[in-house]
């Protein structure tokens, strides 16, 4: 049997056949996609044409419930899940026929509409409209009314509930869920053998197995100690370690859609986007706390600073509101100021809230008590905030923004590079006679349109030429001083010079603007300590102050319950990003009010938080599937057992760096947008040949690997990393065949199986000792007889002929038992 038949069937007896995961989160994340991207489109071009409430249907299509959108009209239907090509709307939108255009009479929609529009009916079309909808007013027919929705009410802590079997909690939330197991006549789990239980923990706290040595250091501890107090140590160790922070930094950066570049159509890179990241890390280290952590990132400019260290951290984290998409490509600076701050309100809402409210923006929200007044409100805000996101404008960007420069302080990263003086004033003087003769075309433009001679006219490729050649002026000179010494910069956001109030957009369109609206907070959730917003500031700090004041009723319930989540698989409320009517209500209700309030009287501590949740006994339950619990709780809403998970992109890559000994745990400086991309355009790095194709070639951990939208590292992209340009409280897991091509292809696959090859090989010295070694480093297990047998049976094939070459020896074996090893589901999956 040659090596290659007996590496496939070793591969196949180790890899473990898990079903494939439910649609629900997918569906949650194509629905927030429709709520943001397509809904607003059909609003403001459509259903004057196409809907019930303008009494019109053109050609028998209505477009305005899920039901009609599909059915479609005369010519066909209007939308077909998953097939754009055989889709009447997208065809429309496209002008793909002459004969059939939307909207009629009018110019194509942008590339960056057709994009969006192609890729929700590729996710299959998800829709929530219903034709039987309540609207709003029916609803919430009074504010008191909609302010009695569970999660409109602040918080309360309750008693704790009785139990029958009072010795099995370990935590008084444990007290909550077995008041659940009774009311269902469920039983608890047995607790997990102590080797899963600090497997599952380590991953947990810092995406990473635990090592041999840790596990026997464990065990020996278990027996000496107790289960409790060694499992107590190991928390702590583990919440004290720096890996801890890059673990759980990275679920924030889910949440604060953190990406390297600005996506849609232009796809600009942002190469001083790495700032915010190291900020997040850092903060989650040092256990900041939660209430000052979304202050600082809402606020930063707006806060007091001791030090010129301390003022940069804070410029820093207002990246926050900076990171998010832009479509540079829009030409028009009202629409793209409109859309900045639309996808500013978008991202602070559903992140801090767990609510849309930026579905208001063309019209009252359909589920929630927002109306438009709220979201100008809100708007006006952020209209007030000037975003400083670095790019300029060039032939692939319409679109420039200045960075935020930072104080200098000791030991500061600057990435970018310095000139000489001389070239610093050369710059300078450029800019300003390229600034002059704009003046110039201005002025011959304006005597144009008046019916005038103008004294000089231009063409219009000097008019390209001078805008394309300011605008990498203008980004340089931003990044270094009047020496040309490069300077710190970072994304971020400050107060504009003038504070204004927005006015509300009719169909959230730019032309056709109403009366402004005073800023102010969404009038269902003001509570009586709300802040007044000031006249000279833009209401940043307050809007801050109010997310985090106790009395709130979302923003500590929504972070408990990410919290939550992340370590038991699900929320207690399982839609994590949305606690509105058309979420779903909590499993837990009590428990999740008494967490929250108990989190905040804690200092708003995540660690505190997260070693609280960890030490309870529901925890600590195995996974084992039992078939009469599963009948009566088929979703494990009350937590009979704890749940199997596959491990997200970030630790499946980083446990096979740290099984092949390879992992580097120091932090790299910056990043690969940084330090190698810059400036280029994403569409163009494919040409940069020191790239490597798979944009990884890197031993870090994967928190520091680009996170380039629309252009993801391929481990990141293959295995449900979050969608960058949406706010992702809980990512997607599929189970699909380019995965376990990527296992048995990947080159950063291959690399590290012979890294834990060479491991195996130094580290133990037979057969039997490899194998035992290799089981404990990727399984923390020690294998059956049956597993032994087979892999020494494997490791001590002779070779046949066909593989005789000098390099099919011992060493190779060992290597494809390694890469077998990687591949297998156990490694990749969490009991």
């Amino acid at each position: 049997m040659s090596q290659k038949v007996l590496f496939l069937l070793l591969l196949s007896f180790f890899t473990i056949c898990f079903p494939v995961f439910s649609d629900e989160a997918n569906d949650r994340a194509g629905i927030a996609f429709f709520e943001k991207k397509i809904r607003p489109v059909l609003v403001n071009h459509c259903y004057q044409c196409h809907s019930v409430d303008a009494g019109a249907a053109e050609g028998g299509l209505r477009l305005d419930d899920r039901t009609a959108i599909r059915s479609g009209g005369t010519q066909g239907p209007g939308v077909v899940p998953g097939r754009p090509e055989a889709s009447l709307l997208y065809l429309a939108l496209s002008h793909a026929d002459s004969n059939l255009e939307m909207p009629p009479g009018e110019p194509r929609l942008s590339k960056t509409i057709l994009h969006d529009f192609r890729r929700w009916i590729e996710m299959g079309a998800p829709d929530p409209r219903e034709s039987n909808l309540e609207t709003k007013s029916e609803r919430w027919p009074t504010l008191e009314e909609a302010k009695s929705f569970w999660a409109f009410q602040a918080p309360q802590a309750t008693a704790l509930p009785e139990i029958q079997n009072a010795t099995w909690p370990r935590d008084e939330l444990d007290h909550f869920i077995h008041a659940r197991f009774a009311e269902h006549q469920l039983e608890p789990s047995p607790d997990a053998e102590p080797r899963g239980l600090l497997r599952r923990l380590s991953f947990d706290l810092i995406g990473l197995p635990p090592s041999p040595q840790e596990l026997n250091r464990f065990l020996k501890a278990c027996e000496k100690s107790g289960l409790d107090t060694a499992l107590e140590a190991e928390v702590d160790r583990l919440l004290a370690s720096p890996r801890f922070g890059e673990r759980w930094g990275r679920h924030w950066l889910d949440v604060a859609r953190f990406g390297e570049s600005s996506g849609n159509e232009a796809n600009i890179p942002f190469p001083y986007a790495w700032r915010y990241r190291d900020y997040v890390i850092d903060a989650v280290n040092e256990d900041l706390p939660i209430d000052r952590f979304l202050t600082e990132q809402i606020a930063g400019d707006l806060l007091p600073s001791s030090s010129n260290r301390e003022r940069a951290r804070l410029l820093v984290a207002t990246g926050f509101l900076a990171v998010g998409t832009k479509n540079l490509a829009e030409a028009n600076d009202l629409q793209f100021q409109a859309d900045l701050v639309d996808e500013q309100i978008d991202t602070l809402s559903r992140a801090v809230m767990g609510s849309s409210l930026a579905c208001a923006r063309c019209h009252d929200h359909k589920f929630d008590p927002f109306t438009m007044q709220d979201y100008y409100a809100l708007a006006g805000i952020f209209h007030s905030t000037k975003t400083y996101f670095g790019t300029f404008v060039s032939p692939a960007s319409q679109q420039g923004g200045d960075l935020l420069q930072l104080p200098r302080v000791e030991g500061d990263v600057v990435l970018h590079s310095s000139v000489s003086s001389k070239r610093a004033q050369e710059m300078r003087e450029q800019l300003a006679a390229l600034r002059e003769e704009m003046a110039e075309i201005q002025d011959s433009q304006k005597a144009l349109f008046a019916g005038k001679e103008p004294e000089k006219t231009f063409t219009l490729r000097e008019v390209l030429a001078n805008i394309w050649r300011t605008g990498p002026l203008e980004g340089k000179l931003q990044t270094i001083d009047n020496e040309g010494q490069a300077i710190p910069v970072a994304m971020g956001t400050m107060d504009q010079e003038s504070i204004v109030n927005a006015p509300l957009l009719r169909r959230g369109q730019i032309n056709h603007p109403g009366e402004r609206v005073p800023r102010a907070f969404p009038q269902v959730l003001r509570t009586a300590g709300s802040p007044p917003l000031p006249k000279e500031q833009s209401g940043r700090l307050e809007l801050a102050q109010w997310l985090t004041n106790p009395e709130h009723p979302l923003t500590g319930r929504v972070f408990v319950n990410r919290v939550w989540h992340h370590l038991f698989g699900a929320g207690l409320v399982s839609t994590v990003d949305n606690f509105g009517t058309s979420g779903e209500l909590p499993s837990h209700p009590r428990l999740l009010d008494t967490l929250t309030v108990q989190f905040q009287q804690d200092g708003w501590s995540l660690k505190r938080l997260i070693r609280r949740l960890v030490l309870s006994r529901t925890y600590r339950q195995a996974s084992t599937f039992r078939q009469a619990a599963f009948l009566v709780d088929p979703e494990n809403r009350f937590l009979w057992r704890m749940p199997k998970q596959r491990l997200e992109a970030e630790a499946i890559r980083d446990a096979m760096l740290f099984v092949s000994g390879e992992l580097e745990t120091s932090r790299p400086t910056g990043s690969l947008v940084g330090t190698r991309i810059l400036d280029k355009p994403i569409s163009l790095i494919g040409l940069d040949a020191k790239l490597p194709d798979d944009l990884d070639g890197a031993l870090t951990r994967s928190v520091y690997l680009p996170v380039i939208r629309d252009r993801l590292p391929d481990v990141l992209d293959l295995f449900d990393f979050a969608e960058p340009s949406l706010v992702t409280g809980h990512r997607d897991t599929t189970n699909v065949p380019l995965q376990a091509l990527y296992l048995l292809n990947s080159s950063f696959v291959q690399d590290r199986a012979k890294g834990l090859a060479t491991r195996l090989a130094k580290e133990a010295p037979d057969s039997e000792a490899q194998v035992l070694l290799a089981f404990e480093l990727c399984f923390s297990r020690l294998p059956t007889d049956d597993e032994l047998d087979r892999s020494l049976s494997f490791l001590e094939a002779v070779p046949t002929e066909e593989s005789t070459a000098p390099t099919s020896d011992a060493t190779d074996q060992l290597t494809s038992f390694a890469q077998a090893l990687l591949s297998t589901a156990e490694f990749r999956n969490l009991d």
